[in-house]
């Protein structure tokens, strides 16, 4: 079973430097516009869940609203605080006409 592609957004309803939350059947993700690409992680932060995609977008990393830890984009790992060892997952993108597509791992349970 192959990993599938499912559309998401248009690009330009995810202003540049900003997250966005996603359905993608019961997984909630969170989708972040970095003028150059755009990059998909889960929309809960593995401290206490907080919502990702309404974080500070700095650099290619997200800094949660409730507790101010900071993840990666591009690997799911914490930043900060520097002793955290959590990680999320994090989603390819690919943009096409106008669109952003999130490729969905197979098996997944989740879709």
């Amino acid at each position: 079973m192959s990993p599938r592609w499912v559309r998401v957004a248009t690009t330009d309803s995810i202003p540049l430097r900003e997250g966005r939350a996603a359905s993608i059947g019961e997984r909630e993700i969170a989708l972040f516009n970095l003028g150059e690409r755009f990059l998909a992680v889960d929309n809960r932060c593995p401290h206490r869940g907080g919502p990702l995609a309404d974080g500070i977008v700095a650099s290619s990393a997200v800094v949660c609203p409730l507790h101010a830890w900071k993840v990666c984009l591009e690997s799911g790992t914490v930043r900060r605080p520097a002793d955290a060892t959590a990680c999320i997952r994090t989603y390819q993108t690919k943009v096409e006409s106008d669109i952003v597509w999130v490729e969905v791992p197979p098996g997944d349970g989740h879709v």
